[in-house]
């Protein structure tokens, strides 16, 4: 198996050479891009395993390109910027991103954080592959071998990698409340402390899609002071 390709969005030189060669000793390829064009032309022409985007690329703001990529594709993607409150990690996770890291950043811990993106990814291709079922509730079909989710019209519905892995959790336990820190566990998002909103960020970006067209409610409902529960009824095939 080939080593994961990284594709590195630095706008800072010295870091940016530097955080490619730890990254090439460790085990990844990477491939350098400085603007949205060499972004859309390697995701389009080498297979990019993920994606480091700075937040403040100069030739187009890092924000609407987190947004603009996370809807053309599912790719991993690690947004990095010059701030690190917790208000910053809710906006890069409700932008699309799957983590959020500040600068300076330590090259060791973006490798972690990559092996850990990608490793909720494989696990989510093993899982589809290990039930090889379908999932039903309120008229919505969700393929775990071709991880494909249908609305009940038959519209695709793209969901990124944590959205999907958070989507199988609830499926897993309909009609049980999850705690945060155990839906956390179970979705594969990274350790945080209990002030740290990604779980709800999660859960809120998921329920966008779930009820889309404001015609139909997602069924994952706060259970307030204990966590979420996905309240419809699921029909395993």
């Amino acid at each position: 198996m080939s080593s994961p390709l990284v594709l590195l969005v630095e706008t800072q030189q010295e870091l940016r050479n530097h955080v490619r060669e730890f990254l090439e000793q460790g085990g990844f390829r990477a491939l350098l891009a400085l603007s949205a064009t060499d972004i859309y032309h390697s995701l389009t022409s080498a297979p990019v395993s993920a994606v480091v985007l700075d937040s403040a690329l100069r030739s187009n703001d890092g924000l609407d390109l987190c947004r603009d990529l996370r809807e053309r594709s599912d790719v991993p993607i690690i947004l990095v910027g010059a701030n690190s409150s917790e208000v910053d990690r809710v906006v890069a996770l409700e932008l699309g991103a799957d983590d959020y890291m500040a600068k300076p950043y330590s090259p060791r811990e973006l490798a972690a954080r990559l092996r850990a993106v990608l490793r909720r990814g494989r696990g989510e291709r093993a899982l589809g592959l290990r039930r090889q079922t379908q999932a039903v509730f309120d008229g919505w079909v969700v393929d775990f071998a071709r991880r494909e989710v249908t609305d009940p019209d038959g519209a695709s519905i793209d969901l990124t990698a944590a959205e999907f892995g958070l989507l199988a959790v609830f499926l897993d336990h309909p009609q049980s409340v999850i705690p945060r820190v155990r839906l956390m566990e179970l979705a594969g998002v990274r350790d945080a402390p209990s002030s740290d909103r990604s779980i709800d960020v999660l859960v809120s970006r998921l329920r966008r899609k779930l009820g889309g067209d404001g015609k139909r409610m997602a069924p994952i409902v706060t259970v307030r002071g204990a966590g979420y529960m996905f309240s419809a009824v699921v029909d395993r095939r």
